[in-house]
């Protein structure tokens, strides 16, 4: 079982941005386990986000590849109104801190700043905020078996999506 450096998890969070960039859904869709937690904690109150995705409330949350594939499928659908003009998405990361979470494992905690465009309305604006993916060894490769996106901007001109934070 390799270790995962400091680089290869750096690379696989820039993988991660570009393939949402250019949106290949299907493509970033690879990069999860079968049983990953892809969720976005909602604000309790100014100073604290909701910790338990299961019983309070949250902005995103997936649980298990299978629920990402769906969201993917209607985004693809074309019955997501949402989603029926792309937006225009750059995700710059940075800060990326890995660490061994055990054999096999790593955790990953990381900054973003995404800049979406909203085509439709012509207006843009930046979400910001922390990362932070847990990290399995399987089948040879580093999959991403959680990610947590704790936003910090007071406020959320348009909706949110997976690919556009």
């Amino acid at each position: 079982m390799s270790q995962l450096s400091h680089a290869d998890a750096a690379q696989l969070l820039y993988r991660e941005a570009l393939l949402l960039d250019s949106l290949d859904l299907e493509a970033w869709l690879e990069l999860f386990t079968k049983d990953c937690v892809f969720w976005m904690p909602a604000w309790r109150d100014d100073g604290t986000q909701t910790e338990d995705p299961e019983a309070e409330l949250s902005l995103i949350y997936y649980r298990g590849r299978r629920n990402l594939a769906d969201r993917i499928q209607r985004i693809r659908s074309g019955f997501s109104v949402a989603s029926a003009v792309m937006p225009r998405v750059s995700h710059m990361i940075g800060n990326v801190i890995a660490e061994p979470a055990g054999e096999g494992m790593a955790r990953v905690n990381s900054t973003f700043i995404v800049n979406v465009h909203d085509v439709r309305s012509n207006r843009s604006h930046a979400y910001f905020g922390r990362y932070e993916h847990e990290l399995r060894h399987e089948d040879g490769a580093w999959k991403i078996s959680r990610k947590v996106i704790r936003l910090l901007n007071d406020r959320v001109p348009t909706m949110l999506d997976i690919y556009g934070i």
